[in-house]
């Protein structure tokens, strides 16, 4: 998606060889526009896949979530990272280490929000390690239901999380591909790679 990669070569920064910072439209401040886009990016790469809701992960996932749900007309659940008064019964849980916060949490979504009759779509912000995409996934299997597809904002293609997901047979779309982030240069899979 060539605004997505413009936006990360303009507004992105190379913390290190393996940490991307994108602040100023996905992780922090949102670019609504871009979210716009991103969305359509998802409906087009998963149409025909009879998708009934989707599944991300709080916080930056929620954006591209919900435009994504806007353009595919389904509903959006994201799994909490904690605890809720609210959130107290009836929940599949999955364990998630998260790279960047260099810890783990136990992720939850209640149960009647997703059932054995749905097929849903996993949206990400980032795949790196495949942490995230996989907990996801393995909440999906908990509730009896399906698999669609995992769409991920960005990928560091270089680590090990899309080998990961594609060894587990799921259908994997991401929007930028990131081949390295050596010497604070962001660069990308050539489309022929991708």
């Amino acid at each position: 998606m060539q605004l997505l990669k413009e936006k990360i070569l303009n507004e992105g920064v190379a913390l290190s060889d393996t940490v991307l910072k994108v602040d100023h439209f996905l992780n922090h401040q949102i670019d609504p526009e871009l979210m716009a886009e991103i969305g359509q990016a998802f409906k087009e790469r998963f149409e025909g896949k009879n998708i009934t809701r989707i599944l991300t992960l709080e916080s930056s996932g929620i954006a591209p979530s919900v435009m994504a749900g806007l353009s595919l007309g389904v509903p959006v659940v994201f799994a909490r990272k904690r605890k809720s008064l609210t959130l107290d019964e009836n929940l599949l849980t999955a364990e998630v280490y998260s790279y960047t916060k260099q810890e783990t949490n136990t992720i939850a979504v209640a149960d009647k929000f997703i059932n054995e009759s749905d097929v849903v779509l996993i949206i990400d912000d980032f795949l790196a390690n495949g942490e995230a995409a996989n907990a996801l996934a393995d909440i999906v299997h908990l509730a009896g239901a399906e698999v669609a597809g995992i769409g991920i904002v960005i990928e560091k293609s270089f680590q090990s999380g899309p080998q990961k997901l594609k060894d587990r047979g799921y259908h994997v779309e991401s929007l930028a591909r990131i081949a390295s982030l050596s010497n604070g240069e962001i660069n990308f899979l050539s489309e022929v790679n991708a």
